[in-house]
């Protein structure tokens, strides 16, 4: 699975190895599904502090096409924490439905 990392915030891309650990380790059951994972950081009150992290999850998924997942929280890690479970969550959820199963099998049978 490929992570893709934006941001423009200095202190956001301090944690870029921990974004990609976590993103892999989050998304590590649906990586099949999941090919390419993009996640975007930003200040959305710049200096004037408060509940103001936003982290935004973009999956480009088999299943689905593109699911885009935002969360604010008051620091970058929550905000990426509770992006990417919901992501996930989402993903799941479209997979258990059944989604096109034809393409799951397919991508199943590619994979092998």
């Amino acid at each position: 699975m490929q992570v893709f990392f934006k941001s423009r915030d200095p202190q956001a891309a301090e944690l870029l190895d921990l974004l990609q650990r976590r993103t892999r380790f989050v998304l590590r059951r649906l990586a099949w599904l999941v090919p390419q994972a993009t996640v975007t950081m930003s200040d959305v009150n710049g200096p004037r502090g408060g509940i103001d992290k936003q982290c935004q999850v973009e999956l480009k998924t088999d299943v689905a096409g593109t699911v885009v997942v935002t969360s604010v929280a008051s620091d970058w890690r929550s905000a990426l924490d509770e992006a990417l479970a919901r992501a996930a969550r989402f993903v799941l959820r479209l997979v258990r439905r059944g989604g096109d199963s034809r393409r799951l099998r397919q991508r199943a049978i590619a994979l092998d």
